[in-house]
């Protein structure tokens, strides 16, 4: 039982939220963040390329208050994520291979802050939240902006849906 909590615990968030805009400035200072790590399909822009409204103002008013932002995505179209970190005006890294850590290290360098400093968003467990864990970073989930997803992510959804119902009865105790 105690080895299936330890592993289970790669794969929990520190925090879910329903979207990158509900994340406060009091959260990260509470939690002493100072930088972000943010994905960007399905978190920042949805499969067809639009922003929701409100996440450029939610990320000028996080850089306006000392926040560090940083992209880290694993798209290989660096047009797309350039894009998105042009109207964010924050550096990027495409083709990321998360959750592998050298796209997050590559990441915390851009930033030029300390692991424990800085937290990841995004919105699958097995490469946004399972690479924060590992690099001893603060994971936040978001819930996808849409359900359209990409192949390989709709294959993943079931199993993470049912990580994600046992974590919220974990913080239920």
């Amino acid at each position: 039982m105690h080895e299936e909590v330890m592993s289970m615990s790669k794969l929990y968030p520190n925090e879910y939220f329903k979207s990158v805009k509900n994340i406060k400035l009091e959260l990260l200072q509470k939690n002493n963040i100072k930088g972000l790590i943010l994905d960007v399909d399905n978190t920042l822009i949805n499969l067809d390329k639009k922003m929701p409204e409100g996440i450029s103002s939610w990320a000028k008013d996080l850089k306006a208050n000392g926040i560090k932002i940083c992209i880290l995505s694993n798209s290989n179209k660096i047009e797309k994520v350039g894009a998105v970190a042009k109207i964010l005006e924050v550096p990027y890294i495409f083709f990321g291979k998360k959750p592998f850590k050298s796209g997050f290290l590559r990441a915390k360098e851009i930033l030029k802050l300390e692991e424990k400093n800085i937290a990841v968003v995004g919105d699958q467990i097995f490469t946004d939240i399972l690479g924060a864990n590992r690099c001893g970073m603060f994971s936040i989930l978001v819930k996808p902006i849409e359900e359209k997803d990409y192949l390989i992510t709709r294959i993943k959804r079931p199993l993470e849906n049912w990580i994600i119902k046992r974590y919220r009865k974990s913080k239920l105790k």
